[in-house]
């Protein structure tokens, strides 16, 4: 009967132990990074071929991951009359080191023929 209680006993201090573990994991996890940008096109098929195909690689090898991208749809006041994009990063330093990266300097410099942009970073909140 004692090993049944100390197995269970042990047990029990194993699943606390976990808990407290798991507990400690999420306490310490960053919140994400959201950019947000408004792209006020000109030119749809220079935006598309010339900036999209430098622009999109740049973001993937950088760790952004696009959320949302398209025409807002006003719930109220008034919609952005450019198109939307909403890319997740994992930290402000990533971001701040994509934006200030040659391969994204040279896609803005080229997408800047094509569009307007009003990008920024907001920082998620602990979930």
């Amino acid at each position: 009967m004692k090993t049944h209680y100390t197995v269970a006993l042990g047990m029990l201090a194993g699943f606390a132990l976990g808990a407290v573990a798991v507990q400690t994991l999420h306490a310490q996890a960053k919140p994400p990074v959201y950019l947000v940008a408004e792209n006020n096109v000109t030119n749809a098929d220079g935006y598309k071929n010339e900036f999209l195909s430098l622009a999109q690689p740049s973001i993937k090898a950088h760790g952004g991951r696009y959320l949302a991208a398209g025409d807002a749809t006003r719930l109220s006041g008034e919609a952005p009359k450019s198109r939307v994009v909403i890319i997740v990063w994992d930290s402000m330093e990533q971001v701040q080191g994509w934006y200030n990266s040659p391969d994204w300097q040279k896609a803005l410099q080229i997408g800047t023929k094509y569009a307007t942009f009003r990008e920024y970073a907001i920082p998620g909140l602990a979930q």
